[in-house]
Protein backbone atom coordinates (compact mmCIF):
# COMPACT_ATOMS: atom_id res chain seq x y z
CA UNK A 1 0.00 0.00 0.00
CA UNK A 2 1.25 3.46 -0.88
CA UNK A 3 2.14 5.78 1.64
CA UNK A 4 0.35 9.68 1.58
CA UNK A 5 2.72 12.49 2.23
CA UNK A 6 1.39 14.65 1.26
CA UNK A 7 -2.54 16.30 0.73
CA UNK A 8 -3.57 19.79 -0.14
CA UNK A 9 -6.88 20.25 0.91
CA UNK A 10 -8.44 23.57 -0.75
CA UNK A 11 -5.76 25.32 0.41
CA UNK A 12 -6.29 29.56 -0.09
CA UNK A 13 -3.68 32.64 0.90
CA UNK A 14 -4.83 36.10 0.85
CA UNK A 15 -2.52 39.06 1.27
CA UNK A 16 -3.15 42.29 1.26
CA UNK A 17 -1.12 44.90 -1.25
CA UNK A 18 -0.15 48.65 -0.66
CA UNK A 19 -2.68 51.18 -2.10
CA UNK A 20 -1.92 54.97 -1.56
CA UNK A 21 -2.59 56.24 1.82
CA UNK A 22 -5.29 59.16 2.64
CA UNK A 23 -3.24 61.95 4.65
CA UNK A 24 -4.95 64.48 7.00
CA UNK A 25 -4.38 68.33 7.38
CA UNK A 26 -2.73 67.28 10.50
CA UNK A 27 -0.57 64.80 9.52
CA UNK A 28 1.29 67.33 8.27
CA UNK A 29 2.55 68.74 11.30
CA UNK A 30 5.76 66.74 12.23
CA UNK A 31 5.01 66.81 15.92
CA UNK A 32 1.54 64.78 15.32
CA UNK A 33 3.26 62.99 13.01
CA UNK A 34 5.78 61.38 15.54
CA UNK A 35 2.94 60.79 17.74
CA UNK A 36 0.63 58.90 16.13
CA UNK A 37 3.49 56.81 13.86
CA UNK A 38 3.26 53.98 16.45
CA UNK A 39 -0.21 53.71 15.86
CA UNK A 40 -0.47 54.20 12.42
CA UNK A 41 2.35 51.20 12.21
CA UNK A 42 0.61 48.86 14.08
CA UNK A 43 -2.75 49.54 12.52
CA UNK A 44 -1.03 48.64 9.28
CA UNK A 45 0.56 45.71 10.43
CA UNK A 46 -2.62 44.28 12.12
CA UNK A 47 -4.49 44.79 8.45
CA UNK A 48 -1.82 42.97 6.85
CA UNK A 49 -2.78 39.33 8.24
CA UNK A 50 -6.58 40.01 9.34
CA UNK A 51 -9.34 40.18 7.04
CA UNK A 52 -13.08 40.44 7.30
CA UNK A 53 -15.27 37.53 6.77
CA UNK A 54 -16.78 39.32 3.48
CA UNK A 55 -13.08 39.30 2.16
CA UNK A 56 -12.36 35.83 3.33
CA UNK A 57 -15.80 35.38 0.89
CA UNK A 58 -14.62 37.14 -1.66
CA UNK A 59 -18.12 39.18 -1.49
CA UNK A 60 -16.87 42.68 -1.58
CA UNK A 61 -13.99 43.71 -4.05
CA UNK A 62 -11.18 45.25 -2.72
CA UNK A 63 -7.96 46.72 -4.64
CA UNK A 64 -5.90 46.14 -1.66
CA UNK A 65 -6.15 42.19 -1.39
CA UNK A 66 -4.49 39.44 -3.53
CA UNK A 67 -5.41 35.74 -3.64
CA UNK A 68 -2.38 34.23 -4.44
CA UNK A 69 -3.76 30.75 -4.04
CA UNK A 70 -7.46 29.64 -4.24
CA UNK A 71 -9.44 26.32 -3.43
CA UNK A 72 -5.64 24.62 -4.55
CA UNK A 73 -6.28 20.44 -3.54
CA UNK A 74 -3.87 17.45 -4.87
CA UNK A 75 -2.40 15.19 -2.92
CA UNK A 76 1.12 13.27 -3.72
CA UNK A 77 2.62 9.61 -2.39
CA UNK A 78 5.67 7.92 -2.21
CA UNK A 79 7.65 7.95 -4.99
CA UNK A 80 5.53 10.84 -6.78
CA UNK A 81 7.81 13.51 -9.08
CA UNK A 82 5.04 16.18 -9.95
CA UNK A 83 5.82 18.67 -11.91
CA UNK A 84 4.69 22.59 -11.35
CA UNK A 85 4.17 24.78 -13.96
CA UNK A 86 2.44 28.10 -15.09
CA UNK A 87 3.38 31.25 -15.80
CA UNK A 88 5.12 34.19 -13.38
CA UNK A 89 2.38 35.33 -10.73
CA UNK A 90 0.55 32.03 -11.57
CA UNK A 91 0.91 31.05 -7.38
CA UNK A 92 3.91 28.33 -8.09
CA UNK A 93 6.39 29.68 -5.43
CA UNK A 94 3.31 30.93 -2.75
CA UNK A 95 2.19 27.01 -3.13
CA UNK A 96 5.64 25.42 -2.46
CA UNK A 97 6.20 28.25 0.59
CA UNK A 98 2.78 26.68 1.58
CA UNK A 99 3.67 23.44 1.76
CA UNK A 100 7.36 24.29 3.35
CA UNK A 101 5.68 26.29 5.74
CA UNK A 102 7.44 29.10 5.27
CA UNK A 103 4.20 31.32 5.28
CA UNK A 104 0.87 29.60 6.53
CA UNK A 105 -2.05 29.22 4.43
CA UNK A 106 -5.24 31.49 5.16
CA UNK A 107 -7.90 29.11 4.68
CA UNK A 108 -7.59 25.23 3.92
CA UNK A 109 -6.24 21.84 5.50
CA UNK A 110 -2.18 21.30 5.03
CA UNK A 111 -0.69 17.85 6.11
CA UNK A 112 2.61 16.66 5.16
CA UNK A 113 4.57 13.28 6.43
CA UNK A 114 7.97 12.98 7.22
CA UNK A 115 10.81 16.11 6.86
CA UNK A 116 10.82 18.31 4.36
CA UNK A 117 13.70 19.95 2.24
CA UNK A 118 13.05 23.01 -0.01
CA UNK A 119 15.29 24.83 -2.22
CA UNK A 120 13.57 28.01 -3.17
CA UNK A 121 15.57 31.13 -3.98
CA UNK A 122 19.22 31.07 -3.95
CA UNK A 123 20.80 30.77 -0.63
CA UNK A 124 17.92 29.41 1.10
CA UNK A 125 19.07 28.03 4.70
CA UNK A 126 22.29 28.78 4.65
CA UNK A 127 23.95 31.72 6.90
CA UNK A 128 25.93 33.77 5.54
CA UNK A 129 28.63 33.92 8.15
CA UNK A 130 29.21 30.36 8.68
CA UNK A 131 31.43 27.68 6.08
CA UNK A 132 29.87 25.16 3.94
CA UNK A 133 31.12 22.70 6.83
CA UNK A 134 29.01 24.69 9.39
CA UNK A 135 26.28 25.34 6.90
CA UNK A 136 25.93 21.19 6.13
CA UNK A 137 25.72 20.09 9.55
CA UNK A 138 22.74 23.13 10.13
CA UNK A 139 20.73 21.80 7.46
CA UNK A 140 21.06 18.02 8.96
CA UNK A 141 20.52 19.27 12.46
CA UNK A 142 17.32 21.47 11.26
CA UNK A 143 15.73 18.22 9.55
CA UNK A 144 16.58 16.17 12.92
CA UNK A 145 19.57 13.98 11.90
CA UNK A 146 22.09 12.92 14.41
CA UNK A 147 25.55 14.43 13.74
CA UNK A 148 27.00 10.57 12.50
CA UNK A 149 23.79 10.33 10.03
CA UNK A 150 25.39 13.96 8.33
CA UNK A 151 28.94 12.09 8.82
CA UNK A 152 28.02 9.20 6.69
CA UNK A 153 26.76 11.57 3.59
CA UNK A 154 29.13 14.86 4.28
CA UNK A 155 31.79 13.08 1.35
CA UNK A 156 28.95 12.54 -1.27
CA UNK A 157 27.81 15.67 -0.37
CA UNK A 158 30.70 17.76 -1.52
CA UNK A 159 31.32 15.76 -4.31
CA UNK A 160 28.08 16.17 -5.93
CA UNK A 161 28.18 19.92 -5.06
CA UNK A 162 31.89 20.06 -6.85
CA UNK A 163 32.83 22.96 -4.12
CA UNK A 164 35.45 20.84 -1.97
CA UNK A 165 38.29 23.30 -1.28
CA UNK A 166 35.91 25.72 -0.63
CA UNK A 167 33.99 23.66 1.79
CA UNK A 168 35.35 25.84 4.75
CA UNK A 169 35.29 29.45 3.23
CA UNK A 170 32.50 31.25 4.42
CA UNK A 171 29.22 31.16 1.99
CA UNK A 172 28.83 34.45 1.98
CA UNK A 173 32.31 34.58 -0.58
CA UNK A 174 30.18 32.21 -2.81
CA UNK A 175 29.31 32.78 -5.65
CA UNK A 176 25.13 32.00 -7.10
CA UNK A 177 25.95 28.81 -9.17
CA UNK A 178 28.05 27.72 -5.71
CA UNK A 179 25.47 28.79 -3.32
CA UNK A 180 23.17 26.65 -5.34
CA UNK A 181 25.11 23.67 -5.58
CA UNK A 182 25.71 22.97 -2.35
CA UNK A 183 21.95 23.80 -1.65
CA UNK A 184 20.74 21.35 -3.61
CA UNK A 185 23.42 18.58 -2.75
CA UNK A 186 22.69 19.50 1.02
CA UNK A 187 18.94 18.90 0.40
CA UNK A 188 19.19 15.61 -2.15
CA UNK A 189 21.78 13.53 0.10
CA UNK A 190 19.83 14.07 3.47
CA UNK A 191 17.16 12.21 2.41
CA UNK A 192 13.91 14.26 3.03
CA UNK A 193 10.57 12.95 3.13
CA UNK A 194 9.29 15.75 0.36
CA UNK A 195 12.00 17.43 -1.71
CA UNK A 196 10.83 20.81 -3.15
CA UNK A 197 13.32 22.48 -5.68
CA UNK A 198 12.07 25.70 -7.46
CA UNK A 199 13.19 27.33 -10.62
CA UNK A 200 16.57 28.30 -8.80
CA UNK A 201 18.18 25.50 -10.77
CA UNK A 202 18.46 27.62 -13.76
CA UNK A 203 21.69 29.18 -11.72
CA UNK A 204 23.80 25.95 -12.92
CA UNK A 205 25.64 24.91 -15.60
CA UNK A 206 24.13 22.40 -17.91
CA UNK A 207 26.14 19.24 -16.37
CA UNK A 208 24.76 20.46 -13.17
CA UNK A 209 21.30 20.32 -14.14
CA UNK A 210 21.49 17.05 -15.93
CA UNK A 211 22.84 16.01 -12.16
CA UNK A 212 20.18 17.22 -10.40
CA UNK A 213 17.60 16.17 -12.57
CA UNK A 214 19.15 12.54 -12.53
CA UNK A 215 19.72 12.92 -8.48
CA UNK A 216 15.43 14.07 -7.95
CA UNK A 217 14.63 10.72 -10.48
CA UNK A 218 17.02 8.52 -8.03
CA UNK A 219 14.76 9.89 -5.37
CA UNK A 220 11.70 9.40 -6.26
CA UNK A 221 13.04 5.60 -7.52
CA UNK A 222 13.76 4.87 -3.42
CA UNK A 223 10.15 6.33 -2.48
CA UNK A 224 10.75 9.81 -2.02
CA UNK A 225 8.53 12.48 -2.96
CA UNK A 226 9.46 15.02 -5.05
CA UNK A 227 7.88 18.80 -6.02
CA UNK A 228 10.10 20.34 -9.42
CA UNK A 229 8.91 23.63 -10.96
CA UNK A 230 10.58 25.47 -13.42
CA UNK A 231 9.89 27.02 -17.07
CA UNK A 232 12.01 24.52 -18.83
CA UNK A 233 9.16 22.24 -20.47
CA UNK A 234 11.73 19.33 -21.60
CA UNK A 235 13.20 18.98 -18.22
CA UNK A 236 9.94 19.10 -16.28
CA UNK A 237 8.61 16.58 -19.54
CA UNK A 238 11.82 14.45 -18.93
CA UNK A 239 11.57 14.43 -15.07
CA UNK A 240 7.99 13.78 -14.30
CA UNK A 241 5.09 11.93 -14.85
CA UNK A 242 2.23 14.23 -13.76
CA UNK A 243 1.77 17.50 -13.64
CA UNK A 244 0.22 20.50 -11.55
CA UNK A 245 -0.86 23.23 -13.72
CA UNK A 246 -1.62 26.71 -12.02
CA UNK A 247 -3.49 29.99 -13.34
CA UNK A 248 -4.29 33.17 -11.43
CA UNK A 249 -3.65 31.28 -7.91
CA UNK A 250 -5.67 28.43 -8.95
CA UNK A 251 -4.78 24.65 -10.09
CA UNK A 252 -6.58 24.44 -13.26
CA UNK A 253 -5.43 21.30 -14.38
CA UNK A 254 -4.03 17.94 -12.57
CA UNK A 255 -3.41 15.64 -15.57
CA UNK A 256 -0.39 13.50 -16.97
CA UNK A 257 2.80 15.45 -17.38
CA UNK A 258 2.41 15.78 -21.52
CA UNK A 259 -1.08 16.82 -21.52
CA UNK A 260 -0.14 19.73 -18.78
CA UNK A 261 2.67 20.84 -20.45
CA UNK A 262 0.46 21.10 -23.96
CA UNK A 263 -1.88 23.20 -22.04
CA UNK A 264 0.75 25.66 -20.84
CA UNK A 265 2.42 25.80 -23.87
CA UNK A 266 -0.74 27.09 -25.31
CA UNK A 267 -2.66 28.95 -22.93
CA UNK A 268 -3.56 32.42 -23.65
CA UNK A 269 -5.40 31.77 -26.80
CA UNK A 270 -1.36 31.85 -28.84
CA UNK A 271 -0.23 28.92 -30.85
CA UNK A 272 2.83 27.48 -29.44
CA UNK A 273 4.29 26.97 -32.61
CA UNK A 274 4.58 30.21 -33.29
CA UNK A 275 6.66 32.79 -30.79
CA UNK A 276 7.43 36.44 -31.88
CA UNK A 277 9.68 39.13 -29.74
CA UNK A 278 7.56 42.31 -31.03
CA UNK A 279 10.08 44.43 -28.42
CA UNK A 280 13.34 43.40 -29.79
CA UNK A 281 14.90 45.21 -25.83
CA UNK A 282 12.77 41.94 -24.43
CA UNK A 283 13.99 39.73 -27.18
CA UNK A 284 16.97 37.06 -26.67
CA UNK A 285 20.35 38.27 -27.80
CA UNK A 286 23.11 41.02 -27.44
CA UNK A 287 23.84 44.17 -29.35
CA UNK A 288 25.23 42.40 -32.61
CA UNK A 289 21.89 39.95 -33.18
CA UNK A 290 18.76 39.75 -31.42
CA UNK A 291 15.88 36.97 -32.27
CA UNK A 292 12.90 38.01 -34.12
CA UNK A 293 10.81 35.44 -34.35
CA UNK A 294 10.59 31.34 -34.11
CA UNK A 295 7.90 29.70 -36.16
CA UNK A 296 6.71 25.76 -37.23
CA UNK A 297 6.48 25.92 -40.33
CA UNK A 298 4.52 23.54 -43.02
CA UNK A 299 5.39 22.11 -46.66
CA UNK A 300 3.44 25.07 -47.92
CA UNK A 301 5.49 27.47 -45.42
CA UNK A 302 2.34 28.44 -43.58
CA UNK A 303 2.82 28.46 -39.56
CA UNK A 304 1.03 25.22 -38.58
CA UNK A 305 0.82 23.26 -35.05
CA UNK A 306 -0.08 20.32 -36.34
CA UNK A 307 2.34 18.15 -38.82
CA UNK A 308 1.48 14.88 -40.15
CA UNK A 309 3.98 12.33 -40.22
CA UNK A 310 3.70 12.10 -44.41
CA UNK A 311 5.14 15.61 -45.05
CA UNK A 312 7.72 17.70 -44.20
CA UNK A 313 8.20 20.41 -42.00
CA UNK A 314 9.95 22.90 -41.13
CA UNK A 315 11.66 25.32 -38.40
CA UNK A 316 11.66 28.85 -39.77
CA UNK A 317 13.95 31.15 -37.26
CA UNK A 318 14.25 35.31 -37.72
CA UNK A 319 16.75 37.33 -36.25
CA UNK A 320 17.95 40.84 -36.51
CA UNK A 321 21.63 41.45 -37.28
CA UNK A 322 22.39 44.99 -35.71
CA UNK A 323 26.29 45.32 -36.16
CA UNK A 324 28.42 44.61 -38.82
CA UNK A 325 31.51 42.32 -38.24
CA UNK A 326 29.93 38.92 -37.32
CA UNK A 327 30.17 35.83 -37.92
CA UNK A 328 27.04 34.33 -36.51
CA UNK A 329 25.37 30.80 -37.06
CA UNK A 330 21.86 29.61 -35.76
CA UNK A 331 21.17 26.02 -34.76
CA UNK A 332 18.48 24.03 -33.04
CA UNK A 333 17.94 20.97 -31.08
CA UNK A 334 14.64 18.81 -31.58
CA UNK A 335 13.24 17.85 -27.68
CA UNK A 336 10.85 14.93 -28.03
CA UNK A 337 8.09 15.48 -25.26
CA UNK A 338 9.97 13.04 -22.11
CA UNK A 339 12.55 15.45 -22.39
CA UNK A 340 15.17 13.92 -24.22
CA UNK A 341 17.17 15.65 -27.26
CA UNK A 342 16.52 13.97 -30.73
CA UNK A 343 18.83 15.73 -32.78
CA UNK A 344 20.41 19.20 -33.35
CA UNK A 345 21.18 20.80 -36.74
CA UNK A 346 23.37 23.80 -37.70
CA UNK A 347 22.58 26.15 -40.29
CA UNK A 348 23.94 24.40 -43.46
CA UNK A 349 25.13 27.73 -45.39
CA UNK A 350 28.81 28.00 -44.49
CA UNK A 351 29.14 31.07 -45.97
CA UNK A 352 28.25 32.95 -43.08
CA UNK A 353 30.63 30.63 -40.38
CA UNK A 354 33.72 32.20 -42.46
CA UNK A 355 32.06 35.81 -43.28
CA UNK A 356 30.27 37.78 -41.56
CA UNK A 357 26.85 39.26 -41.71
CA UNK A 358 25.76 42.35 -42.63
CA UNK A 359 23.49 44.55 -40.94
CA UNK A 360 19.48 43.59 -41.25
CA UNK A 361 16.72 40.72 -40.87
CA UNK A 362 17.66 37.36 -42.01
CA UNK A 363 15.03 34.37 -42.19
CA UNK A 364 16.33 31.14 -42.77
CA UNK A 365 14.67 27.37 -42.09
CA UNK A 366 15.48 23.91 -41.14
CA UNK A 367 13.30 21.47 -42.69
CA UNK A 368 12.65 18.26 -41.17
CA UNK A 369 11.78 15.58 -44.33
CA UNK A 370 8.62 13.31 -44.12
CA UNK A 371 8.66 10.26 -42.24
CA UNK A 372 10.99 10.26 -39.55
CA UNK A 373 9.77 12.33 -36.45
CA UNK A 374 7.50 9.81 -33.66
CA UNK A 375 3.89 10.36 -32.85
CA UNK A 376 3.84 12.99 -29.89
CA UNK A 377 4.77 16.50 -28.83
CA UNK A 378 8.07 18.19 -29.86
CA UNK A 379 9.73 21.08 -28.27
CA UNK A 380 12.34 23.17 -30.11
CA UNK A 381 15.60 24.89 -28.60
CA UNK A 382 17.40 27.63 -30.17
CA UNK A 383 20.98 28.57 -30.20
CA UNK A 384 22.64 31.58 -32.02
CA UNK A 385 26.45 30.79 -32.88
CA UNK A 386 28.83 34.12 -32.65
CA UNK A 387 31.73 32.03 -34.88
CA UNK A 388 34.43 34.95 -34.98
CA UNK A 389 34.16 35.33 -30.79
CA UNK A 390 33.44 31.94 -30.27
CA UNK A 391 30.66 32.16 -28.23
CA UNK A 392 27.01 31.15 -27.60
CA UNK A 393 25.19 34.64 -28.25
CA UNK A 394 21.66 33.15 -26.71
CA UNK A 395 20.32 29.44 -26.45
CA UNK A 396 16.31 29.63 -25.28
CA UNK A 397 14.60 26.31 -24.46
CA UNK A 398 11.14 25.55 -25.49
CA UNK A 399 10.60 28.26 -27.87
CA UNK A 400 7.69 26.64 -29.99
CA UNK A 401 6.02 23.53 -29.67
CA UNK A 402 3.75 21.41 -32.23
CA UNK A 403 2.32 17.97 -32.85
CA UNK A 404 3.01 15.15 -34.71
CA UNK A 405 0.29 12.61 -35.87
CA UNK A 406 -0.22 10.17 -38.17
CA UNK A 407 -3.46 10.24 -40.11
CA UNK A 408 -2.69 7.46 -42.46
CA UNK A 409 -0.06 5.24 -40.65
CA UNK A 410 2.08 6.73 -43.42
CA UNK A 411 4.81 4.69 -44.66
CA UNK A 412 3.19 1.55 -42.92
CA UNK A 413 0.75 0.14 -44.20
CA UNK A 414 -2.20 -1.16 -42.09
CA UNK A 415 -0.57 -4.69 -41.31
CA UNK A 416 1.40 -2.82 -38.56
CA UNK A 417 0.59 -5.55 -36.17
CA UNK A 418 3.09 -4.75 -33.38
CA UNK A 419 1.18 -1.40 -32.80
CA UNK A 420 2.44 1.65 -32.93
CA UNK A 421 6.00 2.61 -34.24
CA UNK A 422 9.19 1.93 -31.44
CA UNK A 423 11.20 4.28 -31.03
CA UNK A 424 12.09 8.49 -30.33
CA UNK A 425 12.29 8.97 -34.58
CA UNK A 426 10.71 6.58 -36.87
CA UNK A 427 12.41 7.26 -40.53
CA UNK A 428 11.05 5.20 -43.41
CA UNK A 429 14.02 3.72 -44.43
CA UNK A 430 14.25 1.86 -47.46
CA UNK A 431 15.21 -1.56 -47.60
CA UNK A 432 16.74 -4.20 -50.09
CA UNK A 433 15.76 -8.08 -50.08
CA UNK A 434 17.25 -11.03 -52.40
CA UNK A 435 16.13 -14.09 -53.30
CA UNK A 436 17.62 -16.87 -53.07
CA UNK A 437 15.84 -20.38 -54.81
CA UNK A 438 16.41 -23.64 -52.49
CA UNK A 439 18.52 -25.26 -55.61
CA UNK A 440 21.09 -22.21 -55.57
CA UNK A 441 21.80 -22.52 -52.01
CA UNK A 442 25.81 -24.03 -50.98
CA UNK A 443 25.42 -25.91 -48.44
CA UNK A 444 28.32 -26.69 -46.54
Amino acid sequence: MTNRTLSVDNISKLYRIGVPQVTSENSSNPLVRVLTKPFANFRKYRSLYSFSEAELAGETPRNDILWALRDVSFNMDEGDIVGVVGANGAGKSTLLKVISRITPPTKGRLTVRGRVSCLLEVGTGFHGELTGRENIYMSGTILGMRKREVDAKFDDIVEFSGIGKFVDTPVKRYSSGMSVRLAFAVMAHLEPDLLIVDEVLAVGDVEFQRKCLNQMSEAGDRGRTVMFVSHNMSAVARLCKRGLFMRGGELVQDAPIADVVYSYMTAGGQSSAERVWEDMSEAPGDDSVRLHAVKVVGENSMPTGTVDIGHAMGIQITFDVLEPGHQLSPYITMVSDAGIDLFSSADSNRQFESEPREIGRYTTICWVPSEFLAEGTHYVRVVMRAMNRQMLVFRESDVVAFNVIDEKNSGFGTTWWEGKPKGLVRPNLDWTCEYTPPAMIIKG
